[in-house]
């Protein structure tokens, strides 16, 4: 099951912030397990939306240039509340350095004027190709489909 946690990019500046949202359907099927009687956006959910952000911020920063862009560390990650189905929250994630290999952020969401989410975090983004060449087609094919992805987010 692949989960997509933005639906829409709000606003973009490349290099430095992006804004985004979230709307959270009783529908999304990772809810009757969180909890059945209290759904709620799993923490780590909440993270990987500030994570999502951020990895569309260094696509669009470097026209992308890396095909894969991953968790490299998270610190200070606060949980303040929670986000129920019918809500939506908007991520608002700062680059500090968006470097050829590594990027780090500050991030937050805020649902119904309240931070219920923020973090501190770095990514590392890279090529499958620069460890073994045969996997240049690989990295093609997935940066024409965040490609594609872009266009259904703006």
């Amino acid at each position: 099951m692949r989960f997509i946690l933005i639906d829409k990019v709000v606003s973009l500046e490349p290099g430095r912030e992006i804004k985004t949202v979230k709307s959270l359907s009783l529908a999304e099927e990772y809810l009757a397990d969180h909890f059945p009687t209290f759904p709620v956006l799993p923490g780590v959910l909440l993270l990987e939306g500030l994570i999502e952000s951020a990895s569309w911020l260094v696509r669009l920063s470097e026209n992308y240039a890396h095909s894969m862009i991953l968790l490299e560390h998270a610190r200070n990650v606060k949980y303040k509340s929670f986000l129920a189905p019918g809500a939506q929250i908007e991520y608002n994630v700062e680059a500090k350095t968006i470097e050829e290999n590594v990027s780090i952020f500050t991030g937050f969401g805020i649902s119904q004027d309240e931070r219920i989410v923020e973090a501190r975090f770095g990514l590392r983004h890279f090529n499958l190709a620069d460890k073994n060449s045969a996997m240049a087609e690989v990295d093609a094919r997935i940066i024409e489909n965040m490609k594609n992805q872009w266009k259904l987010l703006r």
